[in-house]
């Protein structure tokens, strides 16, 4: 069963920049970055899927970038241009086979969150 570790979360003034990483403890196929900010649903970010290609929510299109580094099993969010409204724990999590990262379904394995907060 893999493991998602998260890290890079901190505190940022708007307009600056963070990078988030998630390593895993194994393969893992289709892999993405969610979020939940405080009060509300969790919500999807970004996902890259096992060919490579990426698919983003529009409120970070242009600010964030997902990559992947399979020889480390590692996943990054470099996060630019931060706004106030990013503000949240931020989640890495797997899919095997079907997803859709509006939702977060067939996304079955999470990490714990990490925290970003912009000011």
């Amino acid at each position: 069963h893999v493991q998602l570790v998260e890290s890079g979360g901190g505190s940022v003034q708007a307009g600056g920049s963070l990078r988030l990483t998630c390593v895993a403890s194994g393969y893992t196929y289709c892999t993405g970055w969610f979020r939940q900010i405080p009060g509300k649903e969790r919500e999807g970010v970004a996902v890259i899927d096992t060919d490579g290609s990426t698919n983003y929510e529009d409120y970070v299109q242009g600010r964030f970038t997902i990559s992947k580094d399979n020889a480390k099993n590692t996943l990054y969010l470099q996060m630019n241009s931060l706004k106030p409204e990013d503000t949240a724990v931020y989640y890495c999590a797997a899919a095997g086979g079907w997803w859709n990262l509006a939702s977060g379904a067939g996304f079955s394995v999470w990490g714990q969150g990490t925290q970003v907060t912009v000011s």
